[in-house]
């Protein structure tokens, strides 16, 4: 029996529902007067090569228990309509992680377009 759904049918899926923004408007994003909160969704052997300056590390498959680390230990009504990007190493597990936010309650999660990587290659 075939999957109803592949890994790239999800992602576009979470297109309908999650923006994007580039390296460029994340860099603006992060040197405005209130940033958003910036979470990175790779795994540990992904980040020990470099993460973009002040995001928290969450890997994608804990995602759903360990978000709360993001708000020290409590999510308050308040957080949920903070600004939050998401990335990870090309832009397809953050746009999933940021849909899975949207159904948690968060209403501003959207995703790094090209993820860690079109980071490095703008901004490096």
């Amino acid at each position: 029996m075939p999957l109803e759904k592949t890994y790239q049918d999800l992602c576009h899926e979470a297109l309908d529902h999650v923006g994007e923004i580039d390296a460029a408007e994340l860099k603006a994003a992060l040197k405005s007067e209130n940033p958003p909160l910036l979470l990175d969704v790779r795994e540990p052997d992904e980040t020990a090569a470099g993460i973009i300056p002040s995001a928290i590390t969450i890997p994608r498959g804990v995602l759903e228990r360990d978000i709360v680390r993001a708000f020290d230990g409590r999510v308050s009504d308040d957080n949920l309509d903070q600004p939050i990007i998401v990335y990870c190493a090309g832009g397809s597990r953050s746009l999933l992680a940021a849909r899975t936010l949207q159904e948690m309650g968060f209403t501003k999660p959207v995703s790094l377009r090209g993820g860690y990587r079109a980071w490095i290659v703008a901004c490096c």
